[in-house]
């Protein structure tokens, strides 16, 4: 597997990994920010990328005139491919906006069945605006995350604890360790098996079982990792300093740069983090609107190969920028990436 820059229309350098790639079923990431369906072309002005305004002046880094059920029927023409690109262990995360994102939504749902939803992911863009008009402030945009089949890759992502969580979260104190206590019991019945046995002369509460066999349980005691209370409750023992953090919610505040080198450039922290959670290393990752690379740039970085293809060739020269500005990064290995001219051939 090599890595690929595609210059052309998306649906041909879909069709064209689909074809000539034999690229079928091998992809286990999608990451797409395509248009959000604003009517503006997005401009660069003297090396700067406008963010809300567009100078009339400026050179069009790319245009987005399609709107309403003409941008859906794009989006979809595009979704059903890259569908076929996936591996049955694949992932697709489409960025959008809150004005046309519930309806891309639905239009997901048919391509990749609403079964195979997984979430809707608001992310934090920017910093609150007094702008006046009839609403509230809009801080966010969201990202629409699919799988393929029901056994996506799933690398569980973690973040570290604040201060302030240590402080709600593991209030108590044992030797100097931070810790809370958690119930030996699940919801539900067993009538068979280890988790249904008695444990220190008492069998679990009705309609619930032990949350691991008694043997284990009778471990964590002799190791001091069981507390009792004044009633004679048993809970489990979870310090603190074991944790690896905490689980990553759908809620994420990762701001755009201020100012961006290219329209509508995201935060890389984003794409990082769902290149390491829904990719392993050796992934190929790819994003059909690749814009100034940031997909590409933080999947060379973290050990996969990548494909990005985009039409305008102010992206593709950014792109190629930003990919080799990788060389000097520690640990990150010299780029090497073939570049795919399509509007040769229309």
């Amino acid at each position: 597997m090599e890595n690929l820059l595609i210059n052309g229309d998306n649906v041909k350098g879909l069709k064209y990994l689909l074809e000539d790639c034999n690229l079928k079923g091998k992809v286990d990431l999608c990451y797409i920010d395509p248009p959000f369906a604003t009517n503006c072309n997005f401009t660069i002005t003297n090396g700067r990328a406008s963010t809300i305004s567009n100078s009339k002046n400026g050179n069009i880094a790319y245009s987005d005139k399609l709107t309403g059920s003409e941008f859906i029927a794009f989006l979809k023409e595009r979704l059903m491919l890259v569908r076929e690109l996936l591996s049955d262990k694949g992932s697709m995360y489409l960025h959008i906006d809150y004005k046309i994102g519930h309806y891309v939504k639905v239009m997901m749902d048919d391509v990749f069945g609403i079964e195979n939803f997984r979430n809707d992911i608001t992310r934090i863009k920017c910093n609150p605006k007094n702008f006046k008009r009839t609403g509230y402030g809009n801080i966010k945009d969201l990202i629409l995350f699919y799988s393929k089949g029901s056994k996506p890759i799933w690398n569980e992502p973690k973040e570290p604890y604040t201060k302030k969580d240590l402080e709600r979260l593991f209030k108590k104190d044992k030797n100097g360790r931070q810790y809370t206590t958690v119930p030996i019991h699940a919801p539900g019945e067993t009538i068979n098996g280890k988790s249904n046995q008695p444990f220190k002369g008492m069998m679990p509460p009705d309609g619930r079982h032990w949350r691991t066999d008694v043997e284990t349980l009778e471990q964590w005691d002799n190791d001091g990792l069981i507390e009792w209370s004044n009633t004679g409750n048993p809970r489990k023992i979870i310090f603190a300093d074991e944790k690896d953090g905490k689980r990553v919610q759908d809620v994420w505040e990762y701001k755009d740069p201020q100012y961006p080198t290219y329209p509508t450039e995201k935060n890389q922290n984003v794409l990082d983090l769902i290149i390491k959670t829904s990719s392993n290393k050796g992934s190929i990752v790819l994003d059909c609107f690749c814009g100034s690379g940031t997909t590409l740039k933080s999947a060379h970085s973290l050990e996969r190969y990548w494909i990005g293809i985009d039409q305008s060739e102010i992206a593709i020269k950014a792109t190629i920028k930003k990919i080799e500005s990788i060389k000097g990064e520690l640990f990150a290995p010299k780029p090497e990436f073939t570049i795919i001219n399509l509007k040769k051939n229309v």
